[in-house]
């Protein structure tokens, strides 16, 4: 029996209900970072060391997407939750068109301009073009890829969250098998890993896009619809948190790489890729439980059921806290073994990734509070308020540290710096969620 928006939520029925979102965040990391598998031990360091670089770059583009997806379900599930299922059903299709108009227009600028940029963040000869070779080819897919991540957010507005774990299971295998083939089968280096992933995005993409299309039993269709720029601007209001963020991890990402490239060089910059792919899975797990939720928060708020987000708010903190030591007791356990899927041919890298992988893992005590934080301010229509948790937390804490640290601790002090932003944002996110009470009766 399907679980509703409108139920009351124990802890099982919180689990079985964001249970698919965190596997579908999961599985889209892992398939995210089986380019890097491949690339590294196939095509070698320094194209994998180019996918890291580029990386940051390529997100801020797709982020929009998330913009759309993350705000457009807050404000779709609130007047789900007043009960104008017409009005959600435009808001809905409006959103999904703008954001395809807005992919388009994104990847063609982004290709024009993509090796000026590539060169302006510091990347040289060998490491310059494979970038540009990778960033060229995927670019095709950022329309389709924008789409997706929407789609993750409204698949689980619409109460059928495991019709998008399919969906993003469909991709990964794909991505997955077109790896294999076209990087171990026919050599075709780091411009086989932008094709598998290219195609993989486009086949999510449609399938999400064919599923709204034809008749469903959710409250959600993609229908004619008329503009409505203030329920636009609303959407990217409460969504800008999940832009912001985005944008900020990979501005943060780009001064890693110029801080790594000073102290280790380009072996510095492969071991932060491996950090990065190991912590897109680890985070995946936070960020699928809050997105998860996160309709069910909407719904309620526009149902004006303060018991229930009171119920919601508790619970979901006694669960962020259970993962959060349970993925610090992995991460310090398997660090070593997950490093050595990507660097294990470079015992260099190897041991200088496995030490930093052992002060990296502490921050996974602390991220999860964060992000559910930012989430659930996004549920709430709140998009300041979010805004402001995910810019301090992922730009300017982060920031701080990663210029400070590594002068006092050299590049220790790199990985130190992650811990240190993290312990400061569960501080101020839990700052806001008491300010916030009143308003909200959540407490």
């Amino acid at each position: 029996m399907d679980i509703q928006l409108s139920d009351s939520f124990n802890y099982k029925k919180l689990l079985r209900f964001t249970f698919p979102s965190i596997v579908m965040m999961v599985f889209t990391s892992i398939y995210m970072v089986v380019d890097g598998f491949f690339v590294s031990n196939f095509v070698g360091k320094v194209p994998f060391a180019a996918i890291n670089f580029i990386v940051p770059i390529l997100i801020i583009l797709a982020s929009i997407g998330m913009m759309f997806g993350s705000g457009g379900s807050a404000l779709v599930s609130k007047t789900l939750g007043e009960g104008n299922e017409e009005k959600a059903r435009n808001l809905f299709s409006l959103v999904v068109y703008t954001t395809i108009v807005f992919g388009i227009i994104i990847a063609v600028i982004a290709f024009l301009v993509i090796e000026p940029i590539v060169y302006l963040v510091g990347a040289r000869g060998e490491l310059l073009k494979n970038c540009v070779s990778y960033g060229k080819i995927i670019l095709f897919a950022v329309p389709f890829y924008m789409i997706l991540f929407e789609f993750q957010s409204f698949f689980v507005t619409a109460g059928k969250p495991n019709i998008g774990l399919i969906t993003t299971v469909i991709c990964g295998v794909t991505n997955i098998v077109l790896d294999i083939l076209f990087m171990g089968v026919f050599s075709w280096g780091i411009s086989g890993a932008a094709i598998a992933t290219t195609i993989s995005q486009i086949i999510g993409a449609v399938i999400s896009v064919l599923y709204f299309c034809i008749p469903n039993n959710t409250a959600l269709r993609l229908t004619k619809t008329k503009m409505d720029v203030k329920a636009l601007l609303k959407s990217c209001s409460n969504g800008c948190s999940e832009f912001m963020n985005n944008i900020s991890i990979s501005i943060v990402g780009m001064l890693y790489n110029f801080q790594l490239m000073k102290y280790a060089g380009e072996n510095g910059i492969a071991v932060y890729g491996v950090l990065m792919y190991v912590n897109t899975i680890f985070l995946s797990v936070f960020i699928g439980y809050s997105s998860g939720i996160a309709p069910v928060i909407g719904y309620n708020y526009g149902a004006k059921n303060h018991s229930e987000l009171k119920r919601l708010l508790t619970k979901s903190f006694v669960i962020i806290s259970i993962f959060a030591v349970i993925m610090f007791g992995m991460a310090e356990f398997f660090g070593g073994r997950l490093a050595s899927i990507f660097v294990g041919y470079d015992s260099e890298l190897l041991n200088m990734a496995t030490k930093a992988f052992k002060i990296y893992s502490i921050s996974f005590l602390f991220s999860g509070v964060a992000i559910y934080g930012s989430s659930f301010f996004t549920a709430l229509n709140d998009g300041l308020t979010s805004a402001l948790i995910s810019f301090l937390r992922s730009l300017v804490f982060q920031i701080i540290a990663v210029i400070v640290f590594p002068m006092i601790f050299g590049i220790n002090g790199i990985w130190f710096s992650v811990v240190a932003a993290e312990i400061i944002a569960v501080i101020m996110t839990v700052s806001f969620i008491i300010g916030k009470r009143k308003k909200y009766h959540y407490l």
